[in-house]
């Protein structure tokens, strides 16, 4: 986390836009908090995008988080002026010959090297680097983050203070044992809190005719995915990543590789589905020809198989079936690929939808999921089933949907209310 010169000179301490845009004489206090919000949100996308600080990370942030979403005409103006002032401290950081890359940074692609190196996948690379970079913000020294004292300090104040739930606690706890043992590189990690079970919270469940409003809305190239997500059960992320092999539409079924848990399942695939899946295929097919005839490099593999069969990303069973319309660098590999579509450009087309429909519950992605589960314990399927398709390890996860589903559980109850009026 120290900076380094092959020089005998020192080293300029490493300058801090958050401590610089408090002290700014040319900014008023009312602009910032404003300047701070936009300028941790792009900071926080940069490091997960790998992108080094400058104009180009800068464009590409406007062009993928800004724009992808529509904003108030304020919004856009003060967001432009962070953007701006931003990139002039930069300019004359860069010149003075000072380290511009934040703790925050610092850390983070700190544990992105350890966790390379300890075989981690990204994902788990990115999450343990965002919690390591929380704690940075958090303490706000390099030499501290070093203390387990303040490590404790750090988790009981998501415990106590922020409340996070206790898988987000858990979460955080690993990310900075791995931090102090793999790059710090202490042998004993004592990190004794108590993490704090939270209750769970009820789901919210889309009815039929919400769903087939949100579908109805939804653009043609995103209608499909929405109804395989809800007629399968299937999470955001096992979503994206089904391949052509995956989908079997002579058993009317999906099979999940990797899944929750790290295994495989088997989910539904709805019969009135599969004369759609088969025209989109023809359609995926034109492409995959098409990348193949460019000499595209092959779609990424899971696992060792990149290394057992590297041919294997260039068949037609391999691809994605839902890719991106457009190539991209992968981000673990750094090779030039067709990737499967970005689940924000999904999840934003299912936002817009949600507000066309005029429908006001807080509704994610996973909706689709929860509106499965309790349509088919409605339906009267048997709760094992469903854990099966769920993926569910416990059933005690599974029937949290009896107390949303109804006429089963504490819903199938007519109230005493009800009765009374029956006798008037």
């Amino acid at each position: 986390m120290s900076t380094s010169s092959s020089s005998s000179s020192p080293v300029a301490p490493p300058l801090s836009w958050r401590t610089d845009l408090k002290k700014a004489r040319n900014l008023s206090d009312a602009q910032r908090p404003g300047f701070e919000m936009l300028l941790s949100w792009f900071e926080d996308w940069r490091l997960g995008k790998q992108l080094d600080p400058g104009i180009d990370a800068a464009r590409a942030f406007w062009v993928h988080q800004v724009k992808s979403k529509p904003r108030q005409s304020w919004q856009l103006e003060q967001w432009k002026e962070a953007i701006g002032w931003y990139l002039e401290w930069l300019k004359f950081a860069q010149g003075a010959g000072v380290e511009v890359r934040t703790l925050e940074e610092r850390v983070f692609l700190a544990l992105d090297r350890a966790g390379g190196r300890q075989g981690l996948a990204l994902r788990t690379r990115q999450t343990y680097g965002r919690w390591a970079c929380r704690y940075a913000r958090f303490v706000g020294d390099a030499r501290a983050m070093l203390k387990h004292e303040q490590a404790r300090d750090f988790l009981t104040h998501l415990v106590t203070v922020q409340k996070h739930s206790f898988s987000t606690q858990k979460q955080a706890l690993n990310a900075l044992v791995f931090f102090f043992r793999e790059v710090c590189g202490h042998e004993e990690v004592d990190l004794d809190v108590k993490l704090r079970h939270t209750p769970k919270r009820v789901p919210v469940v889309l009815n039929f005719q919400e769903i087939l409003a949100i579908l109805s809305r939804l653009d043609e190239r995103y209608r499909l995915i929405a109804e395989v997500q809800y007629g399968g059960g299937l999470p955001l992320k096992e979503l994206m990543q089904l391949r052509i092999k995956d989908i079997d539409v002579e058993r009317r079924q999906i099979t999940i590789r990797q899944g929750k848990g790290d295994l495989d399942r088997v989910t539904v695939l709805p019969e009135s589905l599969v004369p759609k899946i088969q025209a989109h295929r023809q359609k995926v097919r034109e492409l995959f020809e098409a990348d193949r005839q460019a000499n595209v490099p092959g779609v990424a593999l899971p696992g060792a198989l990149a290394r057992k069969f590297s041919s294997a990303g260039t068949r037609w069973e391999w691809f994605w079936l839902f890719p991106a319309p457009d190539l991209s660098t992968d981000p673990e590999s750094r090779i030039f690929r067709r990737h499967h579509l970005h689940p924000g450009t999904y999840t934003n087309a299912l936002q817009r939808a949600l507000r066309e429909a005029g429908i006001e519950k807080r509704v994610t992605s996973h909706g689709f999921r929860h509106a499965f589960a309790t349509h088919l314990l409605e339906s009267g399927k048997d709760i094992r089933t469903i854990q099966e398709l769920l993926g569910h390890a416990d059933v005690k996860t599974t029937e949290i949907y009896t107390h949303v589903a109804k006429g089963v559980g504490a819903t199938g109850v007519q109230s005493p209310y009800d009765l009374l009026q029956k006798q008037n």
